[in-house]
């Protein structure tokens, strides 16, 4: 299993960047793919995730309205679309996979404990 994240970097507040996670060594038509992700100091936490079987998803109170998690099946890629961001979104940014029982059904699956695959993360920086 391999994922691997792209598409960070230095953005101003107010504007957008998409987040990609390219997938492979799964059945990706049958998952939940979510994003994390940890500022310095801070707890890791979910913020979104999609079920590629049936397009199910869930946000994170802080990024509803703002983010859109949606699958491209045919590339095996996830995206996260982020608009209108703000210095609180910085963060290092990682997909996982949910290969198990949930795969984003509800929104216990933003917890990391059902995530047993990893991307390397991708940064990004909002400045004020």
């Amino acid at each position: 299993v391999q994922l691997v994240e792209s598409g960070g970097g230095l953005v101003q507040a107010g504007r957008s960047l998409r987040l990609s996670c390219a997938a492979s060594g799964f059945t990706f038509e049958d998952s939940g793919i979510a994003w994390f992700r940890q500022a310095p100091g801070k707890e890791r936490e979910g913020i979104s995730c999609i079920s590629t079987a049936d397009g199910t998803t869930q946000y994170e109170d802080s990024v509803k309205g703002r983010f859109t998690v949606t699958s491209d099946n045919a590339r095996k890629t996830v995206y996260l679309q982020m608009n209108n961001l703000n210095p609180d979104d910085t963060a290092e940014y990682y997909c996982a996979a949910d290969l198990g029982v949930l795969r984003c059904a509800t929104d216990a699956s933003l917890r990391g404990m059902w995530y047993d695959w990893w991307g390397q993360g991708t940064q990004v920086t909002v400045s004020s």
